[in-house]
């Protein structure tokens, strides 16, 4: 891509096409898709007329334009300074954004094109030029037809041309990677341009892939490697592997690091050659092929670090051999961008502003990575730990610094094991994120020091940072695509998060909000189930699931298999294996111990159960096993499960909120009503005429005895554990598996196994029945069922589309469920005496939209933090959704809805 379009290279004889003989045939002119372009012309070459026919308008930036902008005067010469700084912003926010720019000006004098030269660089960028050279009568001849240039001195015209002439030679040696020349109008009429894709753009290819970490050398082992991917190696007469195809079309993926140190690097190169040239496999570049390439280009290198024992194993080779070695290293390009952007493979890691760009420096930081200047202990550079700052989207797979284990941080992962040192050697099963590796057959190369995780990885990562959570945030979702965050919202989150939040590293979800069902019109009532269903029906919703409500506190449960499976997938800390924590993300128990007692109850039971092993996603077959799983928290890395359930009683959590605001109340109407009723009764029992006023607060005396007993039947003493109760009612999550989507049927039968198998009494089922919207019979059996259960003394239910995950007509999502709350229960949120037909009347003026959407937003996000916890992204992505949830809770919306 490099080099000047050879039939027009300057001084190359004065011909104008290749056989010398002045032809005008419609050729090519090869421009990246992603680079910048400066025309390069005198005044009236046309510059403007052949951006208009090869680029989009919207990727040419027009010098005149831009001086129209500044001083109301295309022409205005005095203005070109101001005009210039408005390009060369736009052209850099352009290039930023990763979009071809061209720049139509002269850009006949150095000084010009310098200035654009250092803007490609600064992004990374291609600089190509595109010179039109034509004739001086043929420009003054443009300029006179034009009425704002028609009189333009002719001195300017041939200064441009002079200008023009003594750049020629030199456009490559500005920087110019690419310089077109097209030399008079014919040749300009006939050009035309093809936009080439970037050697390093291979989005289109989407695999699957198998991405190999460091060989070194280390024939035997990449052999066994393969083998356990899957491969088929081919060999040659001499018994030499020199291909590997795998039977399903998967493509290995090279992360380069090649050779050095081992025992055999012609033989590793040799098969990995093989394997590029028959399209079974791609490589980028290691800093020991850099090094290998130069020393076969006969240049002066040092034979360290184990350059010596390659170079001897190379001259046992012939020299066709050491030929087509040179050749390969030579065409590695320095990074790939791969599955549409969402994978990158490089050798020393690459941070996102260098994906898919090109230039020196993204070639060096993929080949070498960035040190901070300092030394450590062994007289070795200090790695800049990039990968701790990452927050891309795109997973970058690299090498290049031996570590013990492979593990992801920030969606990066090192799969440098040190097999040349004695470690493993470590693939990446691509888009299954999944770790296959072999050991060492032995020590081939003593390490310089200890392998040693240089930066803290997987689960031991930072899972927020300040930039993820400050100002104003947008969450892209699958399910309702962007969802806004507010600042101030982000700003009590984040209060709450930093001093009351448990370790976020085990909170990996938090539920939505709840909308009520549509306000009733039946007397005496101000939820009831009739809406609930009529809504349903009307989203198209047949059948639905009427559950419990349970009086309690929401709590969500993650519980881990053991204590290793919570430090290994989530980081968690010495004896800790789970979490129990609010629907604000705060521990439910202050006591570690007593969450750790529930956790136990809850694993029995999901032990006894055989829920483990059901749940968690099917281990693939497409290939062997693997020997280690990804701690990115696919099939294979441990068994857990996170639930969402209510814990009971609602005084275990509630217990400062019932004194402060329902007690009182409570204990004023008790001390005020006997002896008020005392003082009528004797009154009228004197004559005095208060029968009204009698009747008026004994109906008082009787609605504030309600609302006591209506929040004392959800308190009860509790010792310990003694007297909890879980009631799970849905399963979120398992490895590898977002769980939410599962039909609510289903989920329940999980639960009663659940339930069923729990031998301590912590565990509670949850009741249901399932009403068909459309059917009167089965729609009045469930209201039926509601005024059972709350006449009984129950909060109410929740009605939930069976399906889980329901979309209406027009796809929008359908509410995941809606609470219907009992007559009595909703004293306690109204206050004693709401049901009188004057206060129901008021209360019926509910303004529901606000908080159905707030719904609807946080369940999307949630959603989106259970995908992506199943995906196995990093931390802080599925934190991201998990703190727009808890900062969302900060929308200012009626707390009694």
């Amino acid at each position: 891509m490099t080099g000047t379009t050879p039939a027009h290279r300057p001084g190359a004889g004065g011909s104008d096409s290749p056989d010398g003989g002045g032809r005008t045939d419609r050729r090519p002119l090869g421009v990246p898709d992603l680079c910048l372009v400066a025309l390069v012309g005198a005044t009236g070459s046309g510059k403007s007329t052949f951006a208009a026919r090869h680029f989009k308008p919207t990727e040419v930036l027009s010098s005149d334009f831009c001086r129209g902008l500044v001083s109301d005067d295309e022409n205005d010469q005095s203005a070109s300074g101001d005009a210039f700084d408005v390009l060369h912003y736009i052209a850099g926010k352009r290039l930023a954004a990763g979009r071809r720019t061209v720049v139509d000006a002269t850009n006949v004098q150095h000084e010009a094109r310098a200035e654009l030269v250092r803007l490609a660089r600064e992004h990374d960028v291609l600089p190509v030029a595109i010179v039109l050279d034509v004739p001086e009568e043929v420009c003054a001849r443009r300029n006179a037809a034009r009425a704002d240039r028609a009189g333009l001195p002719r001195r300017v015209i041939q200064r441009h041309q002079r200008e023009l002439r003594r750049s020629l030679r030199q456009l490559e040696r500005e920087g110019f990677r690419k310089v077109h020349v097209l030399k008079g109008v014919e040749q300009i009429e006939a050009a035309e341009l093809v936009t080439e894709r970037r050697f390093n753009d291979l989005r289109h290819l989407t695999g699957p892939f198998d991405i190999v970490g460091d060989i070194h050398g280390c024939r035997s082992e990449l052999e066994t490697l393969l083998g356990r991917l899957g491969y088929d190696i081919e060999r040659d007469a001499l018994g030499r592997p020199v291909d590997a195809r795998h039977p399903q079309g998967r493509t290995a993926v090279f992360v380069g690091d090649l050779v050095d140190r081992g025992p055999d690097s012609p033989g590793v190169l040799r098969l990995v050659m093989g394997m590029v040239a028959a399209g079974h496999a791609l490589c980028v570049p290691g800093n020991h092929e850099n090094k290998l390439g130069r020393y076969l280009k006969g240049r002066k290198v040092q034979h360290s670090h184990g350059l010596a024992e390659t170079v001897a194993q190379l001259e046992r080779e012939d020299e066709a051999f050491r030929s087509a070695v040179g050749a390969f290293i030579e065409g590695l390009v320095s990074h790939y961008v791969l599955d549409g952007g969402a994978l990158v493979v490089c050798h020393a890691g690459l941070p996102e502003k260098y994906h898919g760009r090109t230039s020196g420096r993204v070639r060096s930081f993929a080949l070498y990575g960035d040190t901070t200047g300092e030394t450590d202990a062994f007289g070795l550079p200090v790695r800049y730990p990039w990968a701790e700052e990452y927050r891309g989207r795109a997973a970058v797979v690299y090498g290049h610094t031996p570590a013990p284990r492979a593990s992801w941080l920030n969606n990066t992962i090192c799969l440098d094991t040190g097999c040349v040192f004695g470690g493993r050697m470590t693939a990446l099963r691509w888009p299954e994120r999944e770790l296959v590796d072999v050991p060492a057959e032995r020590v081939w190369y003593e390490p310089a020091k200890p392998l040693a995780s240089e930066a803290p990885g997987g689960a031991d990562g930072r899972p927020l940072d300040l930039a993820d959570v400050a100002g104003r945030r947008v969450v892209e979702t699958r399910h309702m695509g962007r969802v806004a965050v507010k600042e101030e919202n982000a700003a009590a989150a984040l209060e709450v998060m930093s001093r009351f939040a448990a370790d976020p590293r085990l909170l990996p979800y938090l539920p939505p909000t709840m909308a009520p069902c549509a306000t009733s019109k039946e007397d005496g009532y101000l939820e009831h189930p009739a809406e609930a269903f009529a809504a349903y029906r009307a989203d198209g919703v047949r059948e639905v699931v009427c559950e419990e409500k349970h009086m309690g506190s929401r709590a969500v449960v993650l519980v881990c298999r053991d204590e290793a499976v919570a430090r290994e997938r989530f980081g968690a800390a010495e004896g800790v294996s789970g979490a129990v924590y609010t629907r604000t993300g705060r521990p439910f128990f202050d006591d570690p111990a007593v969450t750790e007692q529930v956790l136990k109850s809850v694993r029995e039971a999901v032990e006894g159960a055989g829920l483990w092993e059901e749940l968690a996603a099917p281990a693939p077959t497409a290939a062997p096993a693997p020997t280690a799983a990804a701690a990115s928290g696919s099939s294979g890395s441990g068994h857990w499960l996170l639930l969402d359930a209510e814990l009971l009683p609602w005084s275990l959590k509630a217990a400062g909120l019932l004194r402060g605001q329902y007690a009182a109340v409570g204990a004023a109407s008790g001390a005020a009503f006997p002896g008020a009723l005392d003082a009528l009764e004797a009154a009228a029992a004197r004559g005095v005429e208060v029968p009204d006023l009698l009747a008026r607060q004994r109906e008082r005396a009787a609605d504030a005895a309600a609302f006591t007993e209506a929040y004392r039947r959800y308190c009860w003493p509790v010792d310990g554990l003694e007297g909890v109760r879980l009631a799970p009612f849905q399963i979120l999550a398992a490895p590898g598996r977002n769980l939410a989507a599962v039909p609510h049927d289903e989920q329940l039968a999980w639960l009663d196994r659940l339930v069923e198998h729990d031998g301590t009494g912590l565990l509670r089922r949850t009741g249901r029945l399932v009403v068909d919207t459309e059917d009167e019979a089965s729609v009045a059996a469930g209201i039926w069922w509601w005024l059972d259960l709350t006449a009984a003394g129950g909060e109410g239910m929740v009605v939930k589309p069976l399906g889980a995950l329901v979309r209406k007509g027009d796809g929008r999502l359908v509410q995941p469920g809606v609470k219907c709350r009992g007559r009595e229960y909703l004293r306690i949120i109204y206050g004693p005496e709401y049901t009188r037909p004057e206060n129901l009347e008021r209360l019926r003026v509910r303004h529901l939209g606000h908080k159905r959407s707030l719904a609807l937003r946080e369940y999307a996000l949630g959603l989106e933090a259970l995908d992506r916890l199943a995906d196995g992204e990093p931390l802080w992505r599925v934190h991201e959704a998990v703190f727009a949830v808890l900062a969302l809770e900060s929308e200012p919306v009626d707390p009694r809805l």
